[in-house]
């Protein structure tokens, strides 16, 4: 049996309300609860290890999705990205990426 949630509405202006849920528990607004970004601090590691996804697709093939890509910086720092709000600066990371005629990855 799913719990019952209570609702109420805020009015912000007139004619704009807001929904707010009264459950303590936590209610994931997203469509893959591993987009969600803790609120908790989390190591590089921690990040790293955290899936998006982690299901098989339609054709069966099991499908995991990284919700943090871990790069490193051009003074060896290593930065965790979250593959939805940092998506831009991924795909900036990838365009810098080059590799050399032994297939390793240059910067």
């Amino acid at each position: 049996m799913l719990p019952t949630l209570k609702r109420k509405f805020i009015i912000l202006n007139e004619g704009e309300a807001v929904m707010e849920d009264s459950k303590q528990e936590k209610i994931h607004r997203s469509a893959n609860p591993g987009d969600v970004i803790s609120e908790e601090p989390q190591s590089i590691e921690e990040k790293s290890k955290q899936l998006a996804v982690d299901s098989p697709d339609i054709t069966g093939d099991h499908i995991q999705v990284p919700t943090y890509f871990v790069v490193e910086e051009p003074d060896g720092e290593k930065k965790a990205l979250h593959h939805v709000k940092d998506a831009e600066e991924i795909s900036d990371v990838i365009r810098q990426a080059r590799v050399d005629e032994d297939g390793n990855r240059i910067w």
